[in-house]
């Protein structure tokens, strides 16, 4: 990294989830002065078990071998290396409940989870607390005139009426983003999530009751439970101790909410959902709590953000505000890690181009061409995998005509898909982000 103390220009970061706070480490790590605005009163992370694939693990570590530490203290080892896809549907000619569809070679670390909050609470521990502000909820972002040689900010406007100032403004506030409908405008598409017709009924079971009931292997690695119009991913987390459930079905209405994204549920009700299923499947889901939550699973995929970076160039968007997509990959996290990676070294460069130069002209020219090289290496990426993630949860669920339940064609389907994924070259994506940068300039 580089050695100046501080950069010549400051950023704010929009949301205080996985991607922000990641965000902010990466570019503080780098003399890069941020301040995070939070909508909520603390750091909170919605949802249960999360994985990290091979690719995420790498991005930690260019992005700040902190980040890599703390996943690796809560990370749960599986006792398996492979990644189990069985028929959940049809009962088992067997005779343990379910037959062997497929699997993939995880390999030694290959993909392990652990709880969310366990993982965001470690993270935002190492931000210093003059660099955070909670219940800072932006209702407006005003960008300079590029064309207007002053030094001159863009200016946020938070809803309780105050206001702050900063060159780059970085939306990383999730699914629903703000700052995206700020960029694309309210009325556009694209600026609000769509329904996927799928959502799932998320719980965590005791690993003793579990192992009592599915036996030590279904309990202590991850496991794909496939069958008609729904599926079941089960993994250990905390360290071992709990198994996490998510359980996916299709639903053909409308999402019966306009405000919420999660809705009470019951286990009575997931087990309604499941029946047909075979004994293995049964059997999870009267093992979850009686009091559920559904959360339903919305993305970008039928209006996708056709740019990451405002026409001003000076606010970009980053993980789920950028490129929200289904979580049947298990990439959306690891994905907001790269797009950390790639603006924390873009920034870098710029910081170290400016050092010596007080031209106000130069400046904005530097930090447009680091967000635009940004949008540019990230991009095709990114739209790919809320594509695939459709694609994938209805290859789960035996929903694609010329796959359905075919092991052959399903395993294919899926190997090379995540090989996609986890062998994502990381120091190729910065170098050719580098590229792009000096290029541009």
């Amino acid at each position: 990294m580089s050695s100046f103390t501080t950069a010549p220009f400051n950023v704010a970061i929009v949301g205080g989830g996985i991607a922000g706070v990641t965000v902010a480490l990466g570019l503080l790590s780098r003399g890069i002065p941020v301040k995070l605005y939070e909508r909520a009163e603390c750091f909170h992370e919605i949802g249960a078990g999360i994985g990290m694939s091979p690719n995420a693990e790498r991005a930690m570590l260019s992005l700040d071998t902190r980040i890599h530490t703390v996943f690796r203290n809560f990370a749960t080892p599986n006792t398996e290396d492979w990644f189990q896809y069985v028929d959940g549907f049809y009962d088992s000619h067997t005779g343990d409940g379910e037959d062997l569809m497929f699997r993939i070679y995880l390999g030694n670390r290959g993909f392990e989870g652990c709880r969310r909050s366990d993982f965001l609470t470690g993270l935002a521990e190492m931000i210093p607390e003059n660099c955070i502000e909670f219940k800072k909820e932006v209702i407006s972002v005003i960008e300079p005139d590029c064309h207007i040689n002053d030094d001159r900010k863009s200016v946020l406007y938070f809803g309780d009426g105050t206001v702050a100032e900063a060159d780059i403004v970085l939306g990383c506030d999730g699914l629903r983003s703000k700052v995206r409908q700020l960029i694309l405008g309210v009325d556009s598409p694209a600026s609000q999530p769509s329904y996927s017709h799928k959502f799932a009924f998320r719980g965590l079971i005791p690993m003793k009751k579990a192992r009592e009931v599915l036996g030590e292997d279904k309990s202590s690695t991850r496991y794909m439970h496939l069958g008609h119009n729904g599926h079941v991913l089960t993994f250990p987390v905390a360290m071992g101790t709990i198994l996490n459930v998510v359980a996916f079905v299709t639903d053909p209405g409308d999402w019966p909410s306009k405000e919420r994204l999660t809705l009470p549920a019951t286990k009575d009700e997931a087990i309604r959902y499941f029946t047909g299923f075979g004994p293995v499947v049964t059997s999870i889901m009267e093992m979850l709590d009686d009091k559920l939550d559904k959360w339903g699973i919305f993305d970008l995929f039928d209006n996708p953000v056709p740019s990451y970076v405002s026409n001003g160039g000076f606010i970009g968007l980053v993980g789920d505000a950028a490129h929200a997509s289904a979580p049947h990959h298990g990439a959306g996290a690891g994905c907001a890690i790269e797009d950390a990676l790639a603006l924390a070294v873009l920034l870098e460069d710029a910081a170290v181009m400016l050092q010596k130069s007080s031209d106000i002209a130069q400046k904005k020219r530097v930090l447009q061409a680091a967000l635009s090289s940004y949008d540019d290496v990230r991009h095709e990426r990114t739209q790919w995998l809320v594509r695939s993630s459709r694609f994938i949860g209805e290859m789960y669920e035996w929903q694609v005509p010329e796959i359905s339940n075919d092991p052959v064609q399903s395993l294919a389907e899926a190997e090379s898909r995540c090989r996609k994924i986890w062998d994502y070259d990381i120091d190729g994506m910065i170098k050719e982000a580098r590229g792009l940068f000096a290029t541009k300039l």
